[in-house]
Order: C-alpha cells, then sequence, then structure tokens
C-alpha cells in the first residue's frame, strides 16, 4: 500500500513535468530518492521511463486529429502536410535515438546522482530567464507547423539531445530555448516538441523493457499500470493548461520555479541526504 500510494505520488509528478520545462525525469529521481520506493533499483529505473509513456498517451488522444494522416476529415492535401509534419518529427528524434542506442547505460549512471540533477536545474533555470530577456519583443519567424523546415527539425533534435547528457535540463525545456533562439513563436515549439515526445518515449520504454527483461511479479505489474494511468490522466489537464499559458506568457516563472527547486534539493542532498 505503500508503495502505491509513492508510485501514484510519481505519477502525478511525471504527468505535471513531462509538459512543463522543469525536467520530469530529474523530478522522478530527486522525489523517488526522498520516498524511496521499496523496488530494486532496475525496476526503478525502468519504471521512471516507461511510466512517461501513460503522459505520452495523452498527446496522442488530444492531437489524434492533427497527427492522423489517415483521418476522413482531411482532404487530399491536409493528409500530405500530415505525413510532412510526421517525417519532420523523425528527423528531429534521429539524434536522440542514436545516441540514445549508444549511451543509454553511461545516461543511467550520470541520472543517479541527485547533487548533479540539482544543479543543473539551478543552471538552466537561469539559462530560460537569459534567453527569454534575450528574445523578449522578438517578432517570431515561425508561427505555424507547416513552416518548419527539414533543416531546422535538425536543430531542434540537436537541443533536445542535451536534455539526455544533462539529467535535470528538462527535454521539453530545452528543444523550447532552442526554439525561441530560432525564431519559433511558443505555441509552435511547444506543440512540436509535444510531438517528437511520441517516437522518443517509446523508443526509450521499449529499450528499458527490453533490458529489464519484459518479466513482472503480478505487483510489478500493478506498480507499473496505476503509475502509467496517472500520469496519462494528469498529462491531459497540463498539456491544456500549458498551451493555453504560453500563449500569454514567458517561462520566466519556471526558471524561477528551477532556481529555487534546485537549489533546495542541492541544499538537502548535498548536506543532510545520506
Amino acid at each position: 500500500m505503500i508503495n502505491l500510494i509513492k508510485v501514484i505520488i510519481l505519477g502525478i509528478v511525471e504527468g505535471i513535468t513531462e509538459w512543463l520545462p522543469v525536467s520530469s525525469t530529474g523530478h522522478l529521481i530527486l522525489i523517488e530518492n526522498i520516498l524511496h520506493l521499496n523496488m530494486g533499483q532496475d525496476f526503478i529505473t525502468m519504471f521512471e521511463v516507461v511510466i512517461q509513456l501513460g503522459a505520452i498517451l495523452a498527446v496522442c488522444v488530444l492531437y489524434f486529429n492533427k497527427l492522423n494522416p489517415f483521418s476522413r476529415k482531411k482532404n487530399e492535401i491536409q493528409k500530405q502536410n500530415t505525413w510532412i509534419l510526421w517525417v519532420k518529427v523523425i528527423i528531429a528524434t534521429i539524434p536522440a535515438a542514436v545516441l540514445g542506442l549508444l549511451f543509454d547505460d553511461a545516461i543511467d549512471k550520470v541520472m543517479g546522482k541527485p547533487v548533479i540533477i540539482s544543479a543543473v536545474l539551478v543552471l538552466f533555470g537561469v539559462l530560460f530567464i537569459v534567453v527569454e530577456n534575450r528574445t523578449a519583443g522578438n517578432t517570431p519567424r515561425v508561427r505555424r507547423l507547416a513552416e518548419i523546415d527539414y533543416k531546422l527539425a535538425l536543430l531542434i533534435g540537436l537541443f533536445q539531445v542535451i536534455a539526455m547528457f544533462l539529467p535535470g535540463t528538462s527535454r521539453s525545456g530545452i528543444t523550447i530555448v532552442g526554439g525561441l533562439l530560432l525564431g519559433m513563436a511558443r505555441p509552435v515549439i511547444a506543440e512540436f516538441t509535444f510531438f517528437m515526445a511520441i517516437p522518443v518515449m517509446f523508443g526509450a520504454s521499449l529499450l528499458k523493457l527490453v533490458k529489464f527483461g519484459m518479466v513482472f511479479t503480478a505487483s510489478e505489474l500493478g506498480l507499473l499500470i496505476v503509475g502509467f494511468v496517472t500520469a496519462f490522466i494528469v498529462s491531459l489537464y497540463v498539456i491544456r493548461f500549458f498551451i493555453r499559458y504560453i500563449k500569454r506568457k514567458d517561462f520566466k516563472a519556471f526558471g524561477y520555479y528551477r532556481i529555487i527547486v534546485g537549489t533546495f534539493a542541492f541544499l538537502y542532498f548535498l548536506l543532510w541526504a545520506h
């Protein structure tokens, strides 16, 4: 029962932080180090990735029509544009897919250090504020998804790689910051970041499941399902909120949040945690 409550908390955290530029992986690792989920480390590492599938499923549900090239509601040109969008998404995910396969084990070792994650939360919180100040008042040159070309998609994908090697960065956060620097409107880069998450997280989850062995006890399977469903339900609400938010405001609030949380977490793990 205690593990079940902890898993629900982790699912809620995942559903919130996966879409906000505050680092879902960083928050999951920090909170797990405080809650101490009573399971094997291999299962915990796999769990932290797999419950992200619940969050990703929320994107598939909310954007089903936009992402579905077979929709009967679309004409032939719209269907073709949907295929082109998917090609751009795949191009953007290639760097993360290649490097993830090559360095998955090394990345896991780095991700297990809460002090590093806390420091990165602070560092990139400052970066978010700096970038927002630098780009304030600029007129975006890319205002629609269709205006993202293949080169721009690849550049966005390279920004995403930074989050892989610096846990605590935030995959969505660094790609959104990269998009701002590249002249993209916030809602456009946010939606494109959501779509990029689909192949990346499906691939990462499959890799973790295969490495874990695809064999679970009844309690492990139950915990996975609860975490998955919790992350899915929470994500449905958070995605809608985030899109409304960024149409009206910038990301400075998230930068300040990262600095505050990262500072407290850094001091906690450095001075008190054992």
